[in-house]
């Protein structure tokens, strides 16, 4: 089909995920057609280097044939085999017990999902389970972050802290509850860490008193790096400090590393940075790379055996999906594991170190107010005013500006409806790409300085 027509068609009948329908059929799509490495191409023989990875996901980049080997070879022998009636793959019996070995401390279990939304629902799902098999059914509050991101699913889409996806939709539910993000830029006691830290605590210890305490709370959320709420980054200790405090509430801490796994931020899951171990983790994007639908529930042995033990034999855990454990999934995410311990996660680090010195160089530009990264996960805050940390006007705006201004210089990146660049490069991307991508980022930046309004703002 010609451009136009797909063009039409999508206008006519496609959906797209968290847009403005309105925009959508104005503006129509930007096809893309092929990928290679860190570089996309689109219909119209574009060159794009995606300095997002999709949607933070593609961490191996594009046209893997390892990848692409391992699910032709899966799906020509075994396209599907169901979960239910104790039925199984091979390849993912290996993929679970492969993830068992290299996840932190006592995280041996895994319920396979489709994506991180549904991990996260089959979550919040595995707690009432577990506070009913200890004989806590009371404890039914949970608690997540301010800014925090943890799916669109509807019970997931109000654990999220984003207004977007409350808008029309009867959410947060009753029973789930935020408290403020530990952001050092914005945080009214930063940016030190130990006054962050010591409020977050605070801020979790009063709401867990409000909702009647520990006895009615059932679990805390957290990413690690809070991703869609603009690429937050807590202080280093925050997330040993929140697992202590947990612990001593006797409150389940549970880790969402859908965006932050499989290397995004160095190692193979952020919790490691500081040796936590979360009672249960959520993980998706980077378990496939993108290349199938996939994700995963990581829970302890003692949340495992609890539920296990409760549960009268020959009674189903009720909670199940047709696509869990999807053999070609699994063959995927197999191959993908493969690379990242084979030199693809150094060179993640590698290039990380130098996206940060590009990064902490833009400081230095008017319209930068932070740049901040941790590995191959990075944003740069516009402000118009930098001693005051002002945002941009509605008015101005530059998050459309900065989006279609990167695509016309050849970058792809997120451009946070509240002015942030969001940054998540694949992990194979070289340092001359790194420097590309930094190049061009500026570029988009002094263009938005031409803008009359804009230059008017700053001044």
């Amino acid at each position: 089909m010609t451009p136009e027509t797909l063009a039409a068609l999508d206008r006519a009948h496609l959906i797209h995920p968290v847009s403005s329908w309105r925009d959508q059929e104005e503006y129509g799509p930007r096809i893309l057609q092929s990928g290679q490495g860190a570089w996309l191409t689109d219909i119209e023989g574009n060159k794009l280097l995606d300095g997002f990875a999709g949607l933070w996901c593609v961490n191996v980049g594009y046209g893997q044939q390892k990848v692409v080997q391992a699910a032709t070879e899966q799906m020509a022998r075994l396209p599907y085999a169901t979960g239910y009636f104790g039925f199984a793959s091979e390849s993912a019996i290996t993929l679970a017990s492969r993830l068992a070995a290299v996840t932190p401390g006592d995280l041996n279990r895994v319920f396979f999902s489709q994506g991180g939304s549904d991990a996260v629902d089959s979550a919040l799902r595995f707690i009432r389970f577990y506070q009913h098999a200890r004989g806590t059914p009371e404890k039914r509050h949970v608690i997540g972050l301010a800014r925090g991101y943890h799916g669109s699913t509807y019970t997931g889409a109000g654990l999220t802290a984003l207004a977007a996806f409350h808008r029309d939709a009867d959410v947060p539910l009753a029973w789930q509850h935020h408290i403020s993000s530990p952001d050092p830029y914005r945080h009214p006691e930063g940016p030190d860490a130990a006054p962050i830290i010591a409020a977050s605590v605070a801020d979790l210890r009063n709401k867990v008193t409000e909702l009647g305490g520990p006895e009615h709370v059932a679990a805390f959320f957290c990413e690690p790096v809070q991703g869609s709420g603009g690429v937050a980054i807590p202080p280093k200790g925050w997330l040993t400090a929140m697992r202590n405090a947990c612990r001593e509430l006797d409150i389940l801490f549970v880790t969402d590393e859908v965006i932050t796994g499989f290397g995004r931020t160095g190692p193979l899951f952020a919790c490691e940075h500081e040796g936590v171990v979360p009672d249960m983790m959520t993980v998706a994007k980077g378990l496939t790379s993108g290349y199938a639908p996939m994700g995963a529930v990581f829970m302890s042995e003692g949340m495992y055996s609890t539920i296990r033990d409760a549960t009268p034999p020959g009674i189903a855990v009720g909670h199940g999906m047709t696509y869990s454990a999807h053999p070609v999934s699994a063959a995927i995410g197999l191959a993908v594991l493969d690379l990242y311990q084979n030199g693809l996660l150094d060179n993640g680090v590698t290039s990380g170190n130098h996206l940060a010195t590009r990064l902490a160089a833009m400081k230095d530009h008017p319209l930068v107010g932070d740049a901040r990264s941790i590995g191959m996960l990075c944003a740069i805050e516009l402000v118009t005013d930098k001693a005051a940390k002002t945002k941009p006007a509605a008015s101005l705006g530059i998050s459309k500006k900065l989006a279609r201004i990167g695509y016309e210089k050849g970058v792809l990146f997120r451009a946070f409806g509240d002015d942030i660049i969001g940054l998540a490069p694949p992990l194979c991307l070289t340092l001359e790409e790194t420097d590309i991508l930094c190049d061009r980022i500026e570029i988009v930046l002094n263009i938005l300085l031409d803008d009359k309004d804009i230059a008017a703002a700053i001044a």
